[in-house]
C-alpha cells in the first residue's frame, strides 16, 4: 500500500480529532508522557504550512508531526511524531521525521531544531539526521514551550524546574555545526 507523506494543509483538517486520539492512546500505551494537543491546534498547523502528514492511498490518517518556534523563531521543535496503529513497522515514522526536518529547515534555514522524546527509535532517527543528545538547558529557555509540559502525565517530575529528572531526552540540530552543507541537501528525504 502506497502511502503519501507530504506537508499538511487545511484539507487535512479532517484528521485533526484522530491524530490527537492517537498520540493520547500510544502515550498511555508506553506510560510515557506527553504534552496534549487539542484539534484546533493541529487544524492551525496544518493551515500554516507547519505540519506534516501520512495518509494512505485509501484516505486512512497513516501519521502527522508538526513544528513549532520558540524564542523569537532562534529555535524549532520537531514535535508530536505520531504513526497510526496500522501502519507501524513500515517505515512511516522515518519518513515523516524526514519531511518535518526538511520543512524545519526550509522554513527556518538558521534556527536550531530540537526534539524532546522519550522513544528510542525517534533518538536514533533524530541521530541521523545529524541532532546530538544535549542538556535541557542547552534548548529554547521560552517558558511557554516549557509550559507545554503541563500537558504531560509526568509534569509533576517537572515541578520546580527539576528537569533532571524527566524521562524525556533533548535532541538538538545546530545548523552552525552543519555550516558546511547545503541546507536543502541535508534535509533530503
Amino acid at each position: 500500500m502506497e502511502i503519501n507523506v507530504k506537508v499538511a494543509d487545511e484539507s487535512h483538517a479532517i484528521y485533526a480529532d484522530e491524530i490527537c486520539d492517537e498520540v493520547f492512546i500510544s502515550a498511555r500505551e508506553r506510560g510515557t508522557g506527553i504534552a496534549r494537543r487539542t484539534p484546533e491546534y493541529v487544524i492551525e498547523k496544518m493551515k500554516a504550512g507547519k505540519a506534516v502528514i501520512a495518509v494512505a492511498e485509501d484516505g486512512r490518517f497513516a501519521g502527522f508531526s508538526y513544528i513549532e518556534t520558540w524564542g523569537g523563531k532562534e529555535y524549532v521543535a520537531n514535535s508530536g511524531l505520531i504513526v497510526a496503529h496500522a501502519f507501524r513497522g513500515m517505515g512511516v515514522a522515518k519518513r515523516i521525521k524526514e519531511r518535518i526536518f526538511k520543512l524545519s529547515r526550509e522554513k527556518f534555514p538558521d534556527a536550531k531544531i530540537f526534539s524532546i522524546t522519550t522513544g528510542a527509535a525517534v533518538m536514533k532517527m533524530n541521530y541521523e539526521l545529524g541532532f546530538r543528545p544535549v542538556p535541557f538547558a542547552f534548548l529554547t529557555d521560552d517558558p511557554e514551550f516549557w509550559k507545554g509540559c503541563q500537558g504531560c502525565r509526568n509534569f509533576q517530575i517537572l515541578q520546580n524546574n527539576d528537569f533532571k529528572m524527566c524521562l524525556c531526552t533533548g535532541l538538538l540540530y545546530d545548523p552552525q555545526e552543519h555550516q558546511t552543507e547545503d541546507p536543502k541537501a541535508s534535509a533530503q528525504g
